[in-house]
């Protein structure tokens, strides 16, 4: 699949749209207030996680594969994937007859591994990231004859994710710059291509996780190289080594690149479910964590859109990055306190909480190892408030009241993008 030494042109771009027309949703581009209020710039939602396999990968994933020759088809298909290169695969081989074989790092996201196998294809695990997979999908391919689908670096795939740049610019075709999750580099190179080549003044943007900054390395060295990589909730953004096409494409043709950490990414994921009731996958969240950490303070009053990439996260893994987002928030805040163990003791307790106007979430008493004085109890508790200041006037009331404070109310530290 992989047309080496040839660059992917805006006309590539505009045959995959033709290709691809009537097999892939036409996703919504939406003006997002709460949002725009929030970073001080005029934000737009490109909503790929609306994509029935969730992401923006089906693109790439189908125009690929309606050029793979009839010939070949039943020999099927090969990839590495952390899962929504494999999810788009599955789905459109599934439409289009073509078997699929996805090889995953061992840690992919369940829900991913789950769904690839209901929609039909074959799931392998193996490896620690995409690299490792990526051994075994190239040996299917030497012994089985498959065709290897790359998930970022194939020019079929570069150019179907080039669409999704394509239907922004009719949507907003005044946008001042494009806020791009960037992996393997294939989405930033597509979207590029096409910004550039319509309005050289559009600046792009990419955003990788800090635990997995492989463009910016490659940057660094002007060429791609492999890093090591660590855990991070943009597991969809984790891959050690850029592609080579991509990074070819897009480095002269992206403005800049930054990198943002896991609280940033996790406070990104709240916002975007309570200011936009959408659920992304740590990936998708990627463009807006870049906005709250203040690195991109020159798009103030600016007209930008944020590509939400993916929305396939694990529903165990969003339960606890939403209360750690709420504690990175100053909305959740933890205290312990010595009360009385007679009858009382803890609803005197609750009740300066609930005089504070706090909710309690969660109380757990300590006998073993609270102290020789067995008439009174050490109790850790986990509390709701509105904001850090709200916190602090918890912890003012508790001492107002004379309970014992063995730790202070913990409000957490400033959160990015709060407003004054």
């Amino acid at each position: 699949m992989t047309r080496h030494g040839a660059d992917v042109t805006l006309s590539d771009v505009r045959a995959a749209q033709a290709r691809v027309q009537g097999g892939i949703l036409r996703t919504s581009c939406n003006y997002a207030p709460a949002l725009s209020r929030l970073t001080g710039a005029e934000i737009w939602t490109k909503n790929e996680h609306h994509q029935p396999t969730g992401s923006f990968k089906e693109r790439g994933a189908r125009n690929a594969l309606l050029q793979i020759p009839l010939a070949d088809r039943a020999k099927g298909v090969v990839a590495a994937s952390a899962g929504n290169h494999a999810l788009a695969l599955a789905w459109h081989g599934r439409d289009l007859g073509i078997p699929v074989t996805v090889v995953m790092p061992l840690t992919a996201p369940l829900v991913k591994q789950a769904r690839c196998r209901e929609i039909g294809a074959t799931v392998l695990l193996h490896g620690a990231n995409i690299a490792e997979a990526k051994v075994k999908a190239d040996a299917f391919v030497e012994s089985h004859g498959m065709t290897y689908v790359h998930g970022f670096n194939d020019a079929a795939i570069i150019a179907g994710a080039g669409t999704v740049a394509l239907e922004v610019l009719e949507d907003v075709p005044d946008v001042d710059a494009i806020i791009v999750p960037v992996g393997g580099g294939g989405l930033i190179a597509g979207i590029a291509v096409v910004a550039k080549a319509t309005r050289s003044t559009i600046e792009v943007i990419g955003v990788e996780p800090a635990r997995c900054a492989s463009f910016l390395a490659a940057a660094g060295k002007q060429q791609p190289i492999r890093i090591q990589s660590e855990p991070t909730l943009a597991d969809g953004l984790a891959v050690p080594e850029v592609g080579e096409r991509a990074f070819a494409i897009a480095r002269p043709l992206v403005d800049r690149i930054v990198t943002v950490d896991e609280q940033a990414i996790s406070l990104a994921i709240l916002r975007l479910v309570e200011h936009t009731r959408g659920v992304v996958e740590g990936a998708g969240a990627a463009p807006l964590a870049a906005l709250l950490t203040n690195q991109l303070q020159h798009l103030a009053g600016k007209r930008v859109v944020l590509i939400l990439g993916g929305g396939n996260i694990d529903p165990l893994v969003l339960s606890r990055v939403i209360d750690h987002a709420l504690a990175v928030d100053g909305r959740l805040v933890h205290f312990a306190a010595i009360i009385s163990d007679r009858p009382g003791g803890l609803a005197e307790l609750t009740r300066a909480i609930a005089d504070a106007g706090a909710s309690v979430l969660d109380i757990r008493h300590e006998r073993i190892f609270g102290g020789p004085d067995v008439s009174r109890v050490q109790v850790q508790c986990v509390v709701e408030v509105r904001d850090a200041a709200h916190g602090e006037e918890l912890n003012r009331l508790l001492v107002d009241r004379r309970i014992t404070i063995l730790e202070r109310v913990q409000p957490a530290r400033r959160a990015v993008g709060v407003p004054s």
